[in-house]
Parts: C-alpha cells; structure tokens; sequence
C-alpha cells in the first residue's frame, strides 16, 4: 500500500464543548428549580400555577431534548485530493431532481439545478441525472431540452477554466465569482457563454408566457391534451452519451409517472420511488443522489466529498447515507422572516453528527442504492430468491434482476443497463401508478409513505435498520438554494414540516418501536423527540404567551413577586438562556437583529404554523381531514425586487395561519390597556399582578411586532379584515372567560 492509500479520505473530530455544557446544565438546573418552586406552592396559588406548571414542564423537557442533541458535537473534514490520487475507479451516480409545478417551481430555476449537476468535477460517464416532473408540463420538458443543448457548451466551460459555481445564474450575476481570468481566450468565451445563457433565459421566459410552449408534435406529442392528474406514464431521454464519455454530457431522463384519479400517488415519496426503479432499469447506479429543483450545487466537488465519506469508511455501517445541510445565498439582512438558519446549521447539525446520524433533510443527500432497497447492516449478503424479489420489489424482471446485484455487490461497482433507451419500456412499467399493489415499496423499501415530511420518516427506518449516518458542511458550501422571502411562504413550509413531523409518531416507524423494537439508539430516539413534537409545543407556547394576560385581566400572578427570592428563577433563566443564544448568533458572524428576528420568528411560527399543523394531524386522526402537501413559490432570489419596496416585512394574506397569532397579539393589547387603566384608577395595594407578567405581556407584544403593524398596515402589509374580525371573537371569548373566573 502506498504512502497516498494509507492516508485517511476524511477525519472526524470531538469537538470541546466543555463551556456550553456548563450553560446548558445551568439553565436545565434553574428550570428544575422552578418547577419544584412550583410544586411546593402549588396549593396556595390554584389553576394558574397549574397551568404554568405544566407549560413549564413541557418547555424543561424539550430543554433536555435541545441538550442531549448539543452534547456531543463532532466536525468532519474530507480530502477529495487524496480520492483522486488513489486512482480508483469512481463510482456511478444517479442524481435525482424532483418538480411538481412550473408555477410555483419556475423552470429557470429547475435547469439551472440541474446545470449545476452536469457540469460538476465528477467524470461525465459516471453521472446520470434524472428528472421528475409531477405537474407532466410539456414546459418543464422544453427547458431541460434546451437546457441540455446549453451544457454542452456550458461543461467543457466549466472545465477549461474551474468555474467556482456551475450554476450559470449564480455565476454570472455575483462579481465575487469572477475568476479572474484575464486573458482574452477567456473573456472572449465568458462573453459567449453570457450570451448564452441569455438566450436560453430568454427561450424559457417566451415559452413560459405562452399556453403552450411549443408545437405538441415528435417529441412533445406525448403531452398533446395532458391532464396532470391523470396520464400515462411519459419518460423522454433527452442525452444518452453512448459513448461513455467523461467530459461529455451526463445523460438525461425525463419522467413524468402515470396517475390516475383512483390511485394514491404519494406526493413527492412517490415520485422518488418512481426515481429509484426507473433509474434501477435504466443506469442502475450503486449511490444515488436528490435534490430539490431549487438547490444547485454549489461546490463542484461536492460529490467527491461525499465519496469521500461513502467510500473512506471502514464499515459502511457508519455512512449509510450522507448528507449536506441545507444552506442560502442573498438572504435578506438580518434574517428578517428566521429561516436561514446559519446557528441552527452549526450548533444543532454538529450534535447530530454526534449520534446515530443526522436527520434525512429531503435534499442534498447521497444515498447507497442497497439501503434504499431495505438493505440492512447484518445482511451481508443480501440474496434473495425470485419469489421474495417479486413480492418485494414488483414483476419486473429486468428490475428485479438488477435488484439481487445492487443487494448483493460491493458499493463500488454495479452492472447497468447497456443502453437507456432500450430500457423505456421497462421503465415505463416500474413507473406506472399500480405497478407498487401487493409490494414492500413505501412500507418496508424506498422512500417511506405516511408522512407528507417522507424525508425524515425514510430517515428514520434507516436509522430503524441499524445504520448511522453522516453529516457534512464543506467550503464551499455543498448546495444552496433561497429561502422563503414573505411571511405566507415562511408559514406554509413550516405548517407542513410540523404537520408530517407530528403524523410519523402514529405510523408503524414511530421512534418509539424503533428503540424498543429494532435498533433505533435511545438518544438518536430523543433527537427525533426533538422534531416530531413541533406541533404539540405550539399548545404550550400558546398558554405560556397568554398566561401574563390572564393574570392581568383577573388580577392574579403566575410568577413570584418582585420582593420574593424566588423571583431571581426565572429571571435567571430569562438572562443566561438569552445571553447564550446571542452568544452563538456572534460566534456565527450574525448581528444581534438576526438573533432577535430568529426568536420573534421562532415564537411566531410555534403559535402560528405549528398550530395549524398540530389541528390538521388531530383531524386527519379523527377522520374528519386529510394532510394536503402543499408545494411553496420557488423563487431565484431572495433579495429586494423591483417591485418590492419594503423588503423583510411580513406580509398577510387570508390564511387562517394568521387567526392565532393576531389573537395572541390581540389578547395581550386587551391586557396592558386594561391592566393600565386598573393601574390607573384602582388602589395599588389591591393589585395582585405584578412587574413580572406586565414584562412577559409586553415581551408577547414585542414578539409580535410585525403582527401589530399589520393591524395598521394596508394592502399585502396588513392583516386581512377576515382574520382581525375572527381574532376579534376570540379575544372577546378569552375576556369574558377571565372575567367569570374572576367573579366580575
């Protein structure tokens, strides 16, 4: 063995956390301490300090939760240089690119996706990438063909020069990204490519203004009358590289499966099954990679940094699956709407490296094909005999032949198909809507079904079966895309997580059989606590924010008096939790506006989105709804538009998302002007409220702030008359119910 083959291909790090751990069992010492303050003077206070109680309890627990995930945290570090020095043979991979409509998902976006992927340092013959397309937009098939005429000017570009970002958009419109280059060979093509791409913009933009991109004829015949909820399947292969190629054109599959109105079709579970076995006929490629339409990969190497991990392990056991965090570029200052998530990336995503392994994210992750198949650690061998591979799997033998190889060979290698277009037909039957009856797939194999969050819940049978996972961040970042940038978006996608996250605790691959039952860690158990619970914590933020009100409003208390010791508690809980979270908002390079944005937001989404969530899986447990997936506006930037003149503010619209935050905000205005005028006019011995719930109201409010200038704001500013009259009801509700407890 070489001097070069002895070298590890990454290092995995402890992290010295000694200081945080301090703070952490400070704060979780302090909660402890209030609750048996508590405890001791339950009797003498009644309801009220029951209610705290349990609402403290709760926030304790997920307290433990926070600090069982940040106990351990570890960095990896990957060498791709020594990758290629080894001088093996690279392994193939099949990336996955999923879209479910052009509207919302602008096909701009979605090619340059998958631009990104094509032209990254990874030999051309090793790539497949494959497109599905749940909208079946002859659209979005006009622009990856375009796209695909694009790339193959755009990768030998890429190649001759070692462009820093494959994604052309981002290339040519961030000046940082300039390499420099000053000779006039290369001016001279950067022109060209600009020019380019300008044209290939303008082609998708005058496409997409029309009803029908183009003349429905040859190739786009197949989308002649297409109903989106109901056709045939329809897979195009658009690039084949006959010629193996690597530095020509990765092919490139169209997929749009079949559905029918009486079929289940999974939503995006569904279409990444569909990807799993139509890629299984045609490439058969032993890892596999996804992403979402919007998040380009943004460091070239990014694959070969994952092979790093899914090749340079000694058992691979230890990297059943490897995955990237999910990272933003041009987000607004400050981080106005609390979504990008730069603490939470580092602080949360290092601790999870510390356990069985990071959560599944659903984009920007790099799988091994036989674990997708149900592959688990102790089955080395993986061979199965015909009748469990159609029982499993489906009929279809050509799958199922490729099936028994990837089960059963190395990661290394894996016979494929020898040409991608004889293999339609195959395809075409694994990808058609009846094709999964009376299988394994969705409950046992491939993406798990039960769950409109499927990435986490396949994330969790795979941790279920044994494996431990990875997590990476690189420099350059490995993949970006843009987060939401209006307060509606932000809700949505936060409604959702919250909704699928609470549905997998009532499915068979609840966490809680996993540790009981198979080989779930019990604190890889508690970091999934930590996210699944998301929605019941929205009951308990809900009473917490309205329990200074309700003192106030009833002349009571919920906190100690400002004479008593005991009041040093909370306000010691209160002041070290704050000042360690701005702490690592510092440590991050963030400014204390983000870290008051990021709570302001995280209070508003937990009382807001979360809610909703919870409501929609309690409903659909009792029959009376089902959880709907709803797709979020994909946007190119998040930065100011034009037409936007107040970038960062929220902005309403009718959802009943905004019914319970407004009545929080509400309440507690109802609070301090009557707290005020009883202030005001009553004696000040009879006031039994105190400094402490008049500061807790007002910090609500100031939570809330966006929410109070919406009351005041116009247009897409301001909170909808429909929701302020429905708010209205409730504050009025929660009035009267203060006022009968109180005897008035």
């Amino acid at each position: 063995m070489s001097k070069t083959e002895a070298l590890p291909l990454y290092e995995r790090k402890h992290l010295k956390n000694t200081i945080p751990r301090l703070i952490e069992l400070t704060i979780l010492f302090l909660c402890f301490s209030l609750l048996g303050y508590r405890l001791l003077h339950l009797k003498n206070h009644g309801f009220i300090w029951l209610v705290a109680l349990l609402c403290e309890s709760w926030f304790t627990f997920i307290w433990i939760l926070v600090v069982n995930i940040k106990w351990n945290p570890i960095a990896i570090k990957t060498y791709p240089e020594r990758l290629l020095q080894r001088n093996l043979e690279l392994p193939p991979l099949d990336m996955f690119v999923t879209t479910a409509d052009p509207v919302l998902e602008p096909p701009i976006i979605t090619v340059n996706t998958v631009i990104s992927l094509l032209s990254m340092d990874y030999p051309a013959n090793k790539l497949a990438c494959y497109l599905s397309d749940d909208a079946a937009s002859p659209l979005t098939y006009f622009c990856l063909v375009e796209a695909s005429e694009f790339a193959k000017l755009w990768i030998p570009f890429c190649k001759k020069y070692n462009v820093p970002v494959r994604a052309p958009f981002r290339y040519f419109s961030d000046q940082s990204l300039f390499t420099g280059n000053s000779s006039s060979e290369f001016q001279e093509d950067w022109n060209i490519m600009k020019d380019e791409y300008r044209r290939l913009c303008q082609k998708i933009e005058e496409a997409a203004q029309k009803s029908v991109p183009c003349e429905l004829t040859g190739d786009f015949a197949a989308f002649v009358d297409i109903d989106r909820r109901s056709h045939p399947t329809i897979i195009k292969v658009i690039s084949e590289n006959k010629e193996g190629l690597p530095d020509g054109l990765p092919p490139i599959v169209y997929i749009s499966r079949e559905k029918r109105p009486n079929h289940a079709h999974h939503f995006k579970a569904g279409a990444m099954n569909v990807l799993a076995r139509v890629s299984g006929v045609m490439t058969n490629a032993p890892f596999m990679l996804n992403v979402d339409c919007d998040m380009f990969a943004n460091n070239p190497q990014v694959v070969l940094h994952a092979m790093c991990l899914l090749l340079g392990v000694k058992d691979e056991t230890d990297s059943g699956f490897v995955q990237f965090p999910q990272q933003f570029y041009d987000g607004l200052k400050d981080d106005p709407f609390g979504n990008q998530m730069v603490v939470m990336t580092k602080y949360l995503g290092r601790g999870l490296a510390g356990h069985q392994g990071h959560l599944y994210g659903g984009t920007g992750c790099f799988h091994r094909r036989k674990i997708i198949y149900g592959s688990s650690p102790e089955d080395k061998s993986g061979k199965m005999n015909i009748g469990d591979l159609e029982k499993t799997f489906g009929k279809s033998t050509k799958f199922n032949k490729f099936v028994a190889q990837a089960l059963s060979s190395s990661s290394r290698t894996a016979e494929s198909p020898e040409s991608i277009s004889k293999s339609i037909d195959e395809a075409c039957q694994v990808a058609s809507c009846g094709y999964e009856y009376g299988t394994a797939w969705g409950k046992e194999i491939g993406w798990i079904y039960g769950s409109i969050t499927e990435d986490v819940l396949t994330g969790l049978n795979i941790h279920w079966r044994g494996w431990r996972t990875m997590w990476l961040r690189t420099n350059p970042k490995g993949f970006l895309g843009c987060a939401p940038s209006c307060g509606p978006n932000t809700l949505i996608q936060q409604k959702r997580s919250s909704t699928g996250l609470l549905e997998i605790l009532f499915t068979p691959k609840s966490p809680f059989l996993g540790t009981l039952f198979r080989r779930l860690e019990f604190r890889q158990c508690l970091v999934y606590l930590y996210f699944l619970l998301w929605g019941p914590r929205s009951i308990f933020e809900i009473c917490y924010a309205a329990l200074p009100a309700y003192c106030i409003l009833t002349n009571t208390n919920f906190l100690p008096k400002v004479n008593e010791p005991a009041i040093l508690i909370p306000i010691s809980i209160f002041v070290i939790f704050n000042t360690y979270c701005v702490s690592e908002y510092i440590q991050t390079n963030q400014s204390i506006k983000s870290w008051w944005n990021n709570h302001r937001m995280a209070r508003i989404i937990a009382m807001t989105a979360w809610l909703c969530g919870f409501l929609s899986v309690i409903f659909k447990i009792l029959r009376l709804s089902e959880t709907v997936f709803e797709v979020t506006k994909k946007e190119q930037s998040s930065s100011i538009e034009e037409s936007d003149e107040k970038p960062g503010r929220f902005t309403f619209d009718n959802s009943p998302v905004f019914v319970p935050g407004t009545t929080i905000l509400m309440v507690n205005l109802t609070a301090l002007g009557i707290g005020f005028l009883d202030f005001i006019h009553g004696s000040e011995g009879k006031i039994e409220w105190g400094i402490g719930e008049l500061v807790c109201s007002i910090w609500v409010v100031l939570c809330f702030w966006s929410f109070l200038k919406g009351l005041l704001g116009k247009g897409k500013y301001g909170i909808p008359s429909s929701i302020v009259c429905k708010s209205a009801a409730l504050v009025f509700v929660f009035v009267q119910i203060c006022r009968s407890s109180w005897g008035i």
